[in-house]
């Protein structure tokens, strides 16, 4: 029988295996259906949505509550945990949704009284609802560490809802494409896990169940009130303080960039948080687990993200001609912030694990200053590029500001942190160097495309190689041979 070290290590696999296909595969979808949406939906109608989307990441906030995080917080929740947070979720969702509706002619009149903006978002709105039923089901399914009918659920979802999308979009549906992939997207999703989930909820609500789960709840419902809020942000002032054409190429700039960031903050969260919770109460190997995870994090972001910036030119010509230029600045400015936004990602998930919830508040409050100050002091520059700098400028003060308090919180060194973090920079540099070598050749983006990824490849890797990088060996030993069970 394997002892716990080697169980763990199996099931960490295992995870971060569906974990890597689940994002890998649904980023390939989504990138392809986002391609032939932007290719043939005009600017104006990704800015109609982008505005609808601020306010609905506030619906599903309020739907989840924080509690789908302290679950996973939580060593041992049992069903009336489950169940009462499901119909807890099911409650706020449908007054939520109520709001919404109500508020939608006040959501047109703040950007330049657009009256498109009311029947679009009263039907967007439906999707949080059916996001709101899948957490529950979601949440188990990471506490135990099994996240194969997550990645499953992700990819039919993204099949079905990209191809509704596209064929709405090349009939003329314009900005209602969009909003059909939406709720597609999420009714597939949670009708799968309903389907192959095993868990039903039952007529149990709570009241010392809630309260068992509030404080984290809690903290961690701040903590992504204000991080949504200043997330958010940006596009509110953009949609009504330019345009909403201005908010378009915005939009597809942070989207293209956030399937980045978003990815890998997503397979560090749903592949370590529950790893790292296990030992929460061993301050050694807490700590030892902590670095491993430092580093796996720098090994697949430093080269990843800066890669993309460094790329950023050919990848939207190839894909999108000339139309999204205006994006392709604010994109790399963007994906240098992604870098930081990982890392605040993987430092919150520390704290998280350990239980310091309320350090979650302090961290959000650090970088929406940092983010107010940045605003009024870019906005004068009349530039939506000027206002991307400031948010590249405020996460990374809220990064240095986050390891001071990961230090104080597990007493290892900022030094050592940032070792780990930062470790894979110095020899991703030939690599980046080598792509930007490839940039001054006359050729066809395609074709700069495909000498920059050959290049960096053939630089990075043999590099890693050659300093003897354990982490290449283990990566290898532990994660892809595990592809041809």
């Amino acid at each position: 029988m394997p002892d716990e070290t080697g169980t763990l290590k199996g099931a960490t696999a295992r995870t971060l295996k569906w974990n890597t296909i689940d994002r890998f595969s649904t980023q390939v979808l989504y990138a392809v259906t986002g391609i032939v949406l932007a290719n043939v939906l005009p600017k104006e109608d990704f800015g109609l949505v982008g505005a609808i989307l601020v306010f609905q990441a506030f619906g599903i906030l309020f739907v989840d509550s924080g509690f789908g995080a302290a679950l996973l917080q939580k060593k041992t929740p049992d069903e009336k945990d489950y169940s009462t947070v499901f119909w807890f979720n099911l409650g706020v969702s449908l007054i939520v949704y109520i709001l919404l509706y109500l508020c939608a002619p006040l959501i047109a009149m703040i950007f330049k009284n657009n009256q498109a903006l009311i029947p679009l978002s009263r039907v967007m709105f439906l999707s949080f609802i059916l996001n709101g039923l899948g957490i529950v089901q979601t949440n188990r399914l990471m506490k135990a560490m099994d996240v194969k009918q997550i990645a499953i659920a992700n990819l039919l979802g993204l099949t079905v809802s990209g191809a509704l999308g596209i064929w709405l979009a090349l009939t003329g549906y314009g900005a209602w494409a969009l909003v059909w992939q939406t709720l597609a997207l999420a009714g597939c999703k949670t009708a799968w896990l309903w389907i192959t989930g095993g868990w039903r909820p039952g007529f149990i609500f709570s009241t010392a169940s809630l309260k068992g789960i509030y404080r984290i709840g809690l903290g961690v419902f701040s903590s992504s009130f204000l991080n949504t809020l200043f997330l958010h942000i940006y596009s509110f002032v953009i949609g009504a303080y330019y345009s909403l054409l201005a908010l378009g190429v915005y939009t597809q700039a942070d989207k293209w960039s956030k399937m980045g960031s978003a990815s890998l903050s997503q397979i560090v969260t749903a592949t370590f948080v529950p790893l790292l919770a296990r030992f929460q109460d061993d301050a050694v190997k807490f700590r030892d687990m902590m670095l491993r995870v430092a580093r796996l994090t720098g090994f697949m972001t430093i080269p990843f993200m800066a890669g993309l910036t460094v790329m950023a030119t050919p990848i939207f010509h190839t894909l999108f001609g000339t139309k999204w230029d205006e994006a392709i600045l604010l994109f790399q400015i963007l994906m240098v912030r992604g870098i930081f936004v990982v890392y605040i990602s993987l430092c919150t998930n520390y704290l998280l694990s350990l239980g310091y919830a309320k350090s979650l508040v302090t961290v959000e409050i650090v970088k929406d200053v940092s983010t107010l100050i940045a605003i009024p002091a870019t906005l004068p520059f009349g530039t939506v590029g000027a206002l991307v700098w400031g948010q590249l400028f405020a996460s990374l003060f809220t990064y240095v500001y986050i390891i001071a308090r990961v230090r104080r919180a597990t007493g290892i060194p900022a030094f050592t942190l940032l070792a780990g973090m930062w470790k894979y920079l110095l020899p991703a540099m030939p690599a980046l160097l080598g792509a930007c070598l490839v940039m001054l050749l006359p050729l066809a983006a395609p074709l700069l495309l495909f000498l920059q990824i050959a290049v960096s490849l053939l630089l990075y890797m043999p590099t890693l190689a050659l300093i003897k990088d354990p982490l290449l060996k283990e990566a290898q030993k532990h994660v892809f041979a595990r592809f041809h069970r």
